[in-house]
């Protein structure tokens, strides 16, 4: 392991997956023993993320799971990744993380994004449209204006309690997301969405343009990655195949599938030419292995990105795979285990 890595913050980020054969609450419960597993385990973050009537996601609101996960944690700090700006009134969003920073002072963090709901009819349900996002600059200065006063989008409103708070705000991006994030003086959150040579130009182009902010006077950089480790490269591999089977069926059928067990050759067998094609494209770029795998793969990553933390995403049919999985990264990157305090 390189001693930059050693040095790198390590956090999670969960998407509460649903499990074919398990009710979606199973999978806000099993997001919410995560977040416990990962403070002990020592991650710097416990992030959850915001889908909208999606069957393979149960998390549909972020800021009140995140309420659940830091209720049931102590120390880890606890936020989004993200809200989807286009979703939600500004003030709405100050007032939820408000009253979050309210409860669980000096814990909680604000990813937010730009992405509207997965389909049209979501969209139209969600009262937005594709071409919100391109308003997202003006809703993150609102946004973030009613925590520091400076909001003059609706002169003498004011968002009760985050005014005065300090809530670390993060912007979820691809490409052009990252000038938003340098500009607005907010940490980055990235990842290989769109391949690694686009990412690290993302990051250039971020860090060249960064304004200083209060909260950020130095750019910060995320970089997203799902990782898998387990006793054997095989296993580890294996691990990432129903996330990748649901992400190809997603794309080849519009509908987001719960996941399913790992089945291997029988499943792929009946996938068409096309689904398998996806499957493939998905795997690819994962971080997987041994832990020694692993951690060469890390360090080449984050020697490539410079980035300053790593948040962490791994799912899988298996609970049981997942918990080994985040407990060898733990160790691997010299995290510092800590007591449970419930």
């Amino acid at each position: 392991m390189s001693p930059t890595t050693r040095t790198t913050r390590f956090s999670v980020l969960d998407r509460s997956r649903t499990r074919q054969g398990h009710p979606d609450a199973a999978a806000l419960r099993d997001t919410v023993e995560l977040a416990r597993h990962a403070e002990r385990l020592g991650y710097h973050r416990f992030w959850v993320s915001e889908h909208h009537g999606v069957p393979g996601v149960a998390g549909s609101a972020p800021t009140v799971l995140a309420a659940a996960v830091a209720g049931a944690t102590d120390t880890i700090r606890v936020g989004t990744g993200g809200v989807m700006l286009p979703n939600h009134r500004p003030l709405v969003v100050a007032e939820q993380f408000g009253v979050l920073e309210a409860l669980f002072p000096g814990r909680i963090d604000m990813g937010l994004g730009r992405s509207p709901g997965f389909t049209d009819g979501i969209r139209r349900a969600l009262g937005a449209d594709k071409a919100d996002g391109a308003g997202f600059a003006a809703q993150l200065a609102e946004l973030t204006g009613y925590f520091d006063g400076t909001q003059r989008a609706h002169p003498q409103v004011h968002a009760r309690p985050a005014e005065g708070l300090r809530v670390p705000a993060f912007v979820l991006a691809t490409g052009a997301g990252a000038q938003v994030a340098a500009e607005a003086g907010l940490a980055l959150v990235i990842g290989e969405v769109r391949g690694r040579r686009r990412m690290r130009e993302a990051i250039d182009g971020y860090r060249a343009a960064f304004r200083p902010s209060a909260t950020w006077p130095r750019p910060y950089v995320v970089v997203a990655a799902t990782v898998a480790v387990a006793a054997t490269t095989a296993a580890a591999y294996r691990m990432l195949l129903p996330e990748a089977y649901a992400m190809a069926h997603a794309r080849t059928h519009g509908v987001f599938p719960p996941l399913r067990p790992a089945a291997g050759p029988p499943a792929e067998a009946a996938m068409g030419a096309r689904e398998r094609g996806y499957a493939e494209e998905e795997l690819h770029g994962r971080i997987h292995g041994t832990e020694e795998e692993v951690a060469d793969a890390l360090g080449t990553l984050i020697g490539e990105t410079g980035a300053d933390e790593v948040l962490v995403s791994t799912s899988t049919y298996e609970r049981g795979a997942v918990l080994e999985s985040y407990a060898r990264l733990a160790r691997l990157v010299g995290l510092p285990e800590r007591a449970a305090a419930r």
